[in-house]
């Protein structure tokens, strides 16, 4: 079973897999933001096929979503050669409930040093095994496996991987950020400063910025997790694949007492 089938050009419905933590009758927004970055691919590969690809993408969560049927919506909104911003909207019930704004970049030669200044983490195989439901109920985070090596509360390095496809078999396959993407969310929480049955921290928006697309398998997470005095958080992240950094995440938490 996927975290979503297709039920329509634009629409879909969320299985048992999409389940939240902080509440099981709404939606984790994990899946839902992989969702809106295989729309602006499908919808890029519909319009053009010069190997533009996603470079950066801020999603703003402007509400939950309950265990029904979405509807997704894509606009161009600076149409380019090889530079585009495109927008995606999330929609329950016509009420937007997630906005994503993405840069599309072309590729304009190879430089002459590629690499990255982002130091690896210790692969999935070289870290523990360890159960995300013992902090956290719902069905997303049940479908997640988990490899971490944890510092302290609010640091620690992790891997994730989940069967679970983004998309039922007769949609279109997601490409490889789109899949990497359904898994983003996941970083806030896998390291908690604070036990979630008394702190609440969600996150209100979630910004990655990719230099290179993912490979398919394990994604990596290298997370830091800080709280400020007046009820404001940020969990921070270094992505990575089997070939190492790809990338890097923030998240803004609003903190407060459950």
């Amino acid at each position: 079973m996927s975290y979503f089938v297709q039920t329509g050009p634009a629409t879909f419905r969320p299985t048992q897999h999409v389940g939240g933590a902080w509440n099981t009758a709404e939606q984790h927004i994990a899946p839902a933001l992989g969702l809106l970055v295989h729309a602006v691919e499908a919808d890029r590969d519909r319009r053009r096929d010069d190997g533009l690809v996603v470079s950066r993408l801020s999603f703003d969560i402007l509400g939950t979503v309950p265990m029904e049927a979405v509807e997704v919506e894509v606009r161009v909104l600076r149409p380019g050669r090889t530079v585009e911003l495109v927008e995606a909207v999330l929609l329950h019930a016509a009420r937007p409930a997630v906005l994503l704004r993405a840069w599309l970049l072309g590729p304009t030669g190879e430089p002459a040093d590629v690499g990255s200044g982002l130091s690896r983490i210790p692969g999935p195989d070289e870290m523990p095994g360890w159960d995300p439901t013992s902090v956290w109920p719902g069905g997303f985070i049940a479908s997640a496996e988990l490899r971490r090596e944890e510092v302290a509360p609010g640091r620690a390095a992790f891997w994730v991987r989940s069967d679970v496809p983004l998309l039922d078999a007769a949609a279109p396959p997601p490409g490889p950020s789109a899949t990497a993407a359904r898994l983003f969310d996941i970083a806030n929480g896998m390291t908690v400063r604070a036990d979630p049955r008394a702190v609440a921290f969600p996150n209100v928006d979630l910004t990655a910025h990719l230099f290179r697309e993912p490979v398919a398998g394990w994604l990596g997470f290298d997370t830091a997790v800080s709280f400020g005095p007046t009820g404001q958080g940020l969990t921070s992240s270094v992505l990575h694949d089997a070939e190492g950094p790809f990338g890097t995440m923030a998240q803004v938490l609003t903190v407060r007492p459950t």
